[in-house]
C-alpha cells in the first residue's frame, strides 16, 4: 500500500488533469493494487457474511473520477480509495462494511477509517432504526460493543429526542441519530503493515452482528413503509 499512499498524497496538491495525465502510470498502479486488496477483502467478508455473497467488485467500489455536475468543488479526481461492502451493493441502503484510504490532510473524511452501519438513510429507514433502538436496544448495544475498537458517531445528532419516541428510555439518546455509523479510525502504520485484508476482515468480523440487526430494521421500512 506504500505506492497507493504515495500516489494519493502527491495528488491532494495537484487535484488537476495536466498533473494526473503526467502521472497516470503511477494512478493505474495505484488502482491495481488498491483493486487487489478489495478482492481479498470482498472475499474474506464473504465468508463470514451470507448476505454479501454474490457482489462483485464492481457492485462495491467507485470510480476515482469526480462527478463535477452540482458540486462547487471542480478538482477532478477523488483524494481516496474505499470499498463499501453491503447486502445488494453499495447503492442499496442497506448497512456494510466500508474501508476508506485518504491521507490526512487530504480534508475528506480526515484519514483512514473503517466503518459500518448506514451513512445516510432515508426518513423512513431512520424511524425503523430507531424503533429497533426502542424495542430491540439491548440487543443493539451488545452488537456495538463486540465491534473491537469501533465507536459510535454522534457527529450531527439532533438536540431533542424525535417526537414519539419515549424520553425515558434508556436507549433515548440513540433516538438523536440522522445516520447510525461505528467508525474505527486507522494510522499509515495499519495500512502499510503486511496482511491488510485479513487484519481489517477480522476487525469487521465483529461488526456482523450489528449489520445484522440493523439490515433486519432497514428490510422492514423497505416493506412496510
Amino acid at each position: 500500500m506504500k505506492r497507493v499512499l504515495s500516489f494519493l498524497t502527491d495528488l491532494v496538491p495537484n487535484n488537476n488533469k495536466p498533473w494526473f495525465d503526467a502521472n497516470k502510470a503511477r494512478y493505474k498502479e495505484a488502482q491495481a493494487i488498491f483493486n487487489d486488496f478489495a478482492s481479498d477483502l470482498l472475499e474474506r467478508v464473504q465468508s463470514f457474511d451470507p448476505e454479501v455473497r454474490g457482489l462483485t467488485l464492481k457492485d462495491c467500489t467507485y470510480r476515482f473520477y469526480r462527478d463535477l455536475r452540482f458540486s462547487k468543488d471542480k478538482t477532478p479526481y477523488k483524494k481516496h480509495f474505499g470499498i463499501f461492502i453491503a447486502k445488494d451493493g453499495k447503492c442499496s441502503g442497506h448497512s456494510g462494511y466500508y474501508f476508506h484510504i485518504e491521507p490526512p490532510h487530504a480534508g475528506y473524511l480526515g484519514g483512514h477509517l473503517m466503518c459500518c452501519g448506514a451513512y445516510a438513510p432515508e426518513p423512513k429507514v431512520m424511524r425503523s432504526i430507531r424503533e429497533e433502538f426502542m424495542l430491540n436496544g439491548e440487543a443493539l448495544v451488545k452488537a456495538m460493543s463486540k465491534a473491537k475498537g469501533f465507536e459510535m458517531e454522534w457527529d450531527g445528532a439532533l438536540k431533542k429526542i424525535p417526537r414519539g419516541f419515549p424520553q425515558d428510555s434508556p436507549y433515548a439518546d440513540y433516538f438523536r441519530l440522522k445516520k447510525i455509523l461505528i467508525t474505527r479510525y486507522l494510522d499509515d502504520a495499519f495500512i502499510l503493515e503486511p496482511d491488510l485484508a485479513k487484519r481489517a476482515a477480522d476487525l469487521f468480523a465483529t461488526c456482523t452482528e450489528f449489520n445484522t440487526i440493523l439490515n433486519r430494521a432497514i428490510d422492514y421500512a423497505y416493506e412496510e413503509y
